[in-house]
């Protein structure tokens, strides 16, 4: 990690910005390295990844290795992957799951933090929200319209639903998503990472 990101790294972990806002605190949750390939972009921690610090540390994140085709020791190597979600602290709860990232954090961190991240060859954009803010041409006009749009994003970005388990109907739903986007996803980790 160079000394810039390591400070700016430092800067993030200790924010208290939406303090008032967050019912568990704050607890920003980064993985970041300037040497990362893979960029993996996400809305914002759930309670349990709040819990114990890890990103991903839940079975949303057991279904996105499933999907990116590698285990926990690579997903959890930040030389290779960078984990950024859009809101680094658990916005809270609302009546159908996690309220959406605090949008004070992008505001304040997401451009200087990618620009410290040079190397990426591929972004995953996880959810309406990450894919609003990523997507250079835009997200469609709901989730299933930017993933069925995946292949204009293509190679450098891939949009994604999450992969939690309320989204289970959605991939019922959506075959084409397992059939077609996966392999594609599975092949292009496995190039990025060699």
């Amino acid at each position: 990690m160079t000394q810039s990101l390591a400070r700016l790294v430092k800067e993030i972990r200790s924010c208290t910005l939406c303090t008032e806002y967050l019912p568990l605190g704050p607890r920003p949750i980064i993985q970041v390295s300037s040497t990362a390939k893979i960029l993996i972009v996400g809305q914002a921690p759930g309670s349990r990844v709040h819990e114990t610090g890890i990103p991903f540390n839940d079975p949303s994140g057991d279904r996105l290795r499933e999907w990116m085709g590698i285990d926990k020791e690579i997903f959890y190597d930040d030389k290779e992957i960078a984990l950024v979600p859009m809101g680094f602290c658990f916005p809270g709860t609302g009546k159908s799951g996690d309220l959406p990232p605090r949008p004070e954090c992008a505001a304040t961190w997401r451009v200087q933090l990618l620009e410290q991240l040079p190397n990426i060859k591929l972004t995953i954009v996880v959810g309406q929200y990450a894919q609003a803010w990523h997507l250079d041409q835009g997200n469609k006009a709901n989730l299933t319209e930017t993933v069925v749009a995946w292949k204009s994003y293509w190679p450098k970005a891939i949009p994604l639903p999450h992969p939690s388990p309320r989204n289970n109907i959605w991939l019922k739903k959506n075959p084409w998503f397992e059939e077609e986007v996966l392999p594609s996803l599975r092949r292009k980790v496995k190039a990025v990472l060699k």
